[in-house]
């Protein structure tokens, strides 16, 4: 399989029918009752539920934001407990749309193999750099045990096609373990269905044509948002560098929760308010870059409306 110029082994690679069910088989993999497994802080209120049902502890660590997102690694190393199992990355987050630096890989990577640990690494975005240049992919990570996740969904714009993927890499001896307990899971499962299976090549070959129309609506209606922010004090935007969202600073005068509502009764627009992603303050709303652009466009012009009246 050829990925980024780089060739991965088939063998490698677990399919599954989402993402979701990838994240349950590591996480089945990984853990027993009670262990913990790391999340960043802001990040989609999915790993929640998943660690539930698996019967594994959330731990978060925080995504620190100083002219763009970042890591804070220091306060990561001190979560760190003796029943810790694994790491999870979303790369580029959701929805911040920041991507793990070079640096932060090549840090966490060597933590993770020095404490026996494991990333777990969502690369649903990872296609939708907004400049346009491509970034690694943690499923060419040879150095620490690694899983990482991606899917139709996001990749060909595809959600209700259900197929997604789960590529092992790492040492050699700890990797070949990993993927023998991985296929039994899969193969109690049997979740995956043989036409999907024989489709995916094609469905695959679609992204070709509509990454770049994703991506174009996306930098539209992030330069129309810009343009909007530009007349007004009230609100700023926040840096952003891949995926389908934006987050927008606004006043705390309510919580964003009655924010949201607000702006849903009032003038018919959703966003998304930021304790869903679990921001640690209220003052954040969600936004999707890929509404229409002459929707997006009406759609914020109401809300900054609301926001600066």
């Amino acid at each position: 399989m050829d990925h980024q110029g780089y060739t991965l082994d088939p063998e490698s690679i677990i399919l599954t029918t989402s993402t979701s069910e990838g994240y349950s088989f590591v996480f089945r993999l990984l853990c027993n009752p009670g262990d913990e497994i790391l999340v960043p802080k802001p990040s989609y209120p999915l790993f929640e539920f998943l660690a539930e049902l698996q019967d594994v502890c959330l731990v978060p660590y925080p995504l620190l934001y100083d002219h763009g997102w970042q890591i804070d690694l220091p306060s990561l190393y001190k979560a760190v407990t003796a029943r810790t199992r694994a790491i999870v990355l979303v790369h580029p987050n959701n929805p911040t749309g920041s991507y793990t630096k070079a640096a932060e890989m090549a840090d966490l990577t060597h933590f993770c193999e020095e404490n026996g640990m494991a990333l777990v690494v969502d690369e649903v975005f990872l296609d939708y750099a907004h400049d346009g240049v491509a970034r690694p992919s943690f499923a060419l990570n040879n150095e620490a045990l690694t899983f990482t996740l991606s899917g139709l969904s996001k990749v060909a714009a595809l959600p209700q096609m259900k197929v997604a993927w789960c590529v092992t890499s790492g040492p050699e001896e700890r990797k070949n373990a990993a993927l023998a307990r991985l296929e039994v899971i899969a193969d109690t499962y049997l979740s995956m269905n043989a036409p999907l299976q024989l489709a995916t090549p094609a469905l695959l070959d679609q992204r070709r044509s509509l990454q770049p129309l994703l991506l174009d609506r996306v930098r539209m209606n992030l330069q129309a948002l810009d343009h909007q922010l530009s007349h007004q004090k009230t609100c700023t935007r926040l840096d952003v560098e891949g995926g389908w969202y934006a987050i927008l600073r606004v006043p705390v005068t309510e919580s964003d929760e009655d924010l949201a509502i607000e702006l849903l009764r009032k003038v018919g627009v959703l966003v998304h308010p930021g304790h869903f992603y679990d921001f640690s303050s209220d003052g954040y709303l969600v936004i999707s870059l890929i509404t229409p652009t002459a929707t997006f466009r009406e759609g914020i012009g109401r809300v900054l409306d609301v926001l600066n009246g």
